[in-house]
């Protein structure tokens, strides 16, 4: 991301300064510097009602001030739950009070007497990372819609996509990454020679009933190889031998990291010749 000059110079700034001649001099620099939306206010008490109607991207905040001191300020700004980044370079005569000030949440601060280059310089300084923080923000907010929305989209595909294979075939299986069975509906287990409870994933083999057991262990092998298979035939003579066949296809599934997590096939039964 990179910030242009024209963006650091439409920047919002508001001076909070008791002394009328500090406001005209940072006024002035500002101005004289191409910065455009320069606000001001002598009266400290209205920084945090000011700062939530306007935003400011900087906040030049003079610490000794009579009746609220920046200190304070600085603490009625912390309420401010809309922006965690607090955009105050303090203003202090005081040596001692520089890190207090960082310490209660400034990200710089001016000495006075002001030297003007370390003035512009810490100004412009501050911006950028200001707004580089802000469009960080607004690209993280606009990251996370986006995933939800794409989330959002592959559930509804998901759930369409089980819609109509239900509805286009016989029965429908899936199984999880241990390959237990989590949903199933048709003759799938007795198909693969599986008993299992309601889908819990116990398993136990069970009598072929007329199922093809060359078949069977080729569709085993399959699934267990994690390969996908399309229209493989099966068969299976019933006890008064008639014949029944089946058309099954089956895919590994895989989540955005390629980690195998389950399985899922249909089948449907077809008459012989087709």
């Amino acid at each position: 991301m990179i910030i242009s000059s024209g963006e650091i110079l439409d920047a919002s700034i508001l001076i909070v300064d008791d002394q009328q001649a500090n406001v005209a001099l940072l006024g002035q620099l500002l101005s004289e510097a191409g910065y455009r939306r320069v606000a001001s206010t002598m009266d400290p008490r209205e920084v945090c009602a000011l700062h939530r109607k306007n935003h400011y991207d900087l906040i030049l905040l003079d610490l000794q001030m009579p009746g609220m001191d920046g200190f304070q300020v600085m603490e009625g700004l912390k309420t401010n739950a809309v922006d965690a980044y607090l955009p105050v370079l303090v203003i202090t005569a005081q040596p001692g009070h520089k890190l207090r000030a960082l310490q209660s949440g400034a990200k710089d601060f001016i000495s006075k007497p002001f030297d003007l280059i370390e003035v512009r310089t810490r100004i412009h300084n501050m911006l950028e990372v200001r707004l580089l923080y802000r469009k960080l923000e607004d690209y993280n907010k606009v990251l996370e819609q986006t995933v939800l929305e794409r989330t959002a989209e592959l559930r509804e595909s998901e759930a369409r996509y089980r819609s109509l294979t239900e509805l286009a075939s016989d029965w429908y299986w899936e199984q999880d990454e241990k390959m237990n069975f989590t949903k199933v509906s048709g003759p799938v287990l007795e198909m693969l020679g599986i008993s299992v409870g309601p889908l819990l994933g116990e398993t136990a083999e069970v009598p072929p009933a007329g199922w093809n057991e060359a078949e069977r262990a080729v569709l085993q092998a399959t699934i267990a190889a994690r390969q996908p298979f399309l229209d493989f035939l099966f068969h299976r003579v019933n006890a008064d031998g008639t014949q029944q066949q089946f058309r099954v296809s089956g895919e590994p599934m895989f989540n955005r990291s390629c980690r195998f997590i389950g399985y899922r096939g249909i089948g449907v039964e077809v008459t012989p010749g087709n």
